[in-house]
């Protein structure tokens, strides 16, 4: 777990610039976070994270969604998303389409499949 520090630390220079986004519950606990980064000519979706008691509430589509409304404020036309094998089919549902694999941002030799995001194409289904 410590080769992920880095590479699941949000910055705080992201929360200053509003890229970070926090989803919490009815008791204001932090149930889920996303960041929206940038990749290139492209947002890229960063860090999102929802707390494994919270899977399956809709929270992971509503930061999903949010994420999505805020790269395409800031411009952004596509968003990448290197997803962590167990969430692939979760960005599938929303409509990522799968490009490739790539290596592991954390840890050597492992590799994470790649989407891409049209932010083109409205609301995701």
């Amino acid at each position: 777990m410590a080769l992920c520090v880095p590479s699941l630390t949000m910055s705080e220079a992201s929360i200053a610039e509003g890229r970070v986004l926090v989803a919490v519950d009815g008791a204001g606990r932090t149930i889920g976070t996303v960041s929206v980064g940038r990749d290139a000519d492209a947002a890229e979706l960063a860090l999102m994270f929802v707390e494994p008691a919270a899977m399956g509430s809709g929270t992971g589509r509503l930061l999903f969604e949010a994420a999505t409304d805020l790269a395409r404020k800031l411009g952004h036309r596509r968003m990448t998303i290197l997803a962590d094998v167990n969430a692939a089919p979760f960005y599938e549902r929303m409509g990522a389409r799968f490009l490739r694999n790539e290596p592991s941002d954390a840890i050597p030799g492992r590799f994470l499949p790649f989407y891409e995001y049209d932010l083109t194409s409205g609301v995701p289904s």
